[in-house]
């Protein structure tokens, strides 16, 4: 593609040079630059692009799109007032726009963006579409999984994955759109047939994100800039200002009567070991019971998004059923198969606030013991030690506490300040510093009626010490502690 078409239609401060040259590739990174190549060079908050001019003309680069003014550039070269939004300009030309070649679904709040994408694919797959992922666990295209480095990838990542989604097959992608993606213009080009607004908390706020909360709010709502309708909850208290900001046709969902998607009659439940919530459905397309395989009446929340989407979208209320009942989110909530007399959960919850909420969510479903599993990260504040310490004191009847990711710190001067909180409750608890032994130490001490749960890691599958990282998943190792003891019943 010539460099005057990738650059058509961004506003021209200066250029110079033979705008019709060929250019085959778009990089941000000056050491990717060769020739061919279009050097966007984008100011960021801990480097500038436009210090890196020299390398790239050092690799042969053949055209530089740039924000500041620099001299002497002897390659064909264009100045804007925006390299960001040049980036996703360009990216979105140069891959001939592929979100308008798919049913784009995003997702923006501060909680549930990724089980509601991960709802919305598995009802949108048992429809039998093809529908790509884009989130913080992963990116998603067909049966291949790559983990994700950030929830929204930066705009010409993101542009190559929608290509790459076009080129085999995917018909839709759901993906997640942080509120750092759309200030940042990430996702600045992109065609999307539903944007969803699903809470707003306190949180993203700091000298890298956000300067308030009006401004994180702000931020989530220029989503509805880029989509042709909306799904919003009806239950947040800040409702009446996301409704505002929505121009086009709106569809509302939530536990209020007035919710055009809502769910009634809410019943705890448990389906062949797996917890989870049944509702009866009220909604423009489609009534009746449905079962959601995550406990919680967050995940209600999250079910009736991705069923507002889906709803959207045309899928019976076959594939809705089926998609949510045997639904399955990578470290959020995500049940462990046991084959036993007891449950196995493992979750990310990863501070007091959100394993407080998780434990009494859990309490309802356990007949015997709830257990709990966790440790902290070090170089993180340690409050958070003291406060899960208390939590779990409280709420669980045996606390094992074991290593996170320790970085720099000593795992046992880390544990040392979850015994500070912890020790005050009086609650039962295990100290085995070594991650991999605690969990098969905790499985093989499983009683009939107890349910496990891991905490702190969820979908993470490494774990990192002062010295290095190893590859560590609380899934596999779950999984291999309840194959152990298999093994060990037929020894």
């Amino acid at each position: 593609m010539q460099l005057q078409e990738l650059i058509q239609g961004l506003e021209i401060l200066d250029g110079q040079g033979d705008l019709s040259i060929e250019i085959d590739s778009v990089v941000y990174d000056s050491r990717k630059a060769r020739r061919g190549s279009l050097f966007v060079c984008v100011e960021g908050f801990v480097t500038d692009g436009h210090q890196y001019i020299a390398q790239a003309l050092a690799q042969d680069v053949s055209a530089i799109l740039l924000q500041k003014p620099v001299e002497d550039l002897l390659v064909p070269w264009a100045r804007i007032a925006d390299t960001r939004r040049g980036l996703a300009h360009v990216s979105d030309r140069f891959f001939g726009h592929p979100s308008g070649r798919l049913e784009m679904i995003g997702i923006t709040g501060t909680k549930g963006k990724t089980t509601a994408t991960y709802m919305t694919r598995a009802i949108l797959a048992a429809a039998g579409r093809q529908t790509g992922l884009i989130g913080t666990v992963a990116n998603i295209i067909g049966g291949e999984i790559t983990y994700a480095s950030r929830t929204t990838p930066e705009s010409y990542d993101l542009q190559a994955l929608l290509d790459d989604m076009v080129v085999r097959g995917c018909d839709s992608c759901v993906m997640e759109v942080s509120s750092q993606g759309l200030m940042l213009d990430r996702v600045y080009g992109c065609e999307f047939a539903t944007g969803v607004f699903t809470n707003l908390y306190h949180d993203h706020i700091g000298p890298h994100e956000h300067a308030s909360m009006d401004e994180y709010l702000a931020a989530k709502l220029l989503l509805f800039d880029r989509c042709r309708q909306a799904v919003i909850n009806r239950d947040v208290s800040c409702y009446k200002t996301v409704r505002a900001a929505v121009k086009g046709p709106c569809l509302t969902y939530g536990l209020d009567p007035s919710a055009d998607v809502r769910a009634a009659d809410l019943r705890q439940t448990s389906v062949h070991q797996r917890v989870g919530t049944s509702f009866t459905l009220r909604s423009p397309w489609y009534s009746g019971d449905v079962f959601v395989g995550m406990p919680g009446r967050f995940n209600v929340y999250n079910a009736l998004a991705a069923i507002t989407c889906a709803g959207l979208a045309g899928t019976s209320f076959d594939a809705v059923q089926t998609g949510l009942a045997e639904i399955a989110v990578p470290g959020r909530v995500q049940p462990i198969p046991t084959g036993r007399p007891f449950q196995v959960i493992v979750d990310y919850a990863h501070n007091a606030a959100s394993l407080e909420n998780l434990l009494q969510t859990l309490r309802e479903y356990v007949s015997g013991r709830l257990v709990v599993l966790f440790g902290n990260g070090g170089d993180r504040a340690r409050s958070r030690r003291f406060e899960m310490g208390d939590v779990a004191g409280r709420l669980a009847d045996l606390t094992i506490i074991t290593s996170d990711n320790p970085r720099t710190e000593d795992p046992m001067a880390i544990i040392a300040d979850i015994l500070t909180g912890i020790e005050p409750t009086g609650g039962a608890y295990q100290v085995i510093p070594d991650r991999r032994e605690a969990i098969f130490s905790t499985v093989r001490q499983a009683r009939a009626g107890d349910m496990i749960v891991i905490a702190g890691k969820g979908h993470e599958n490494y774990q990192i010490f002062k010295d290095r990282t190893i590859h560590f998943d609380d899934a596999e190792t779950a999984t291999e502690a309840i194959a152990a003891l298999e093994a060990e019943a037929h020894a």
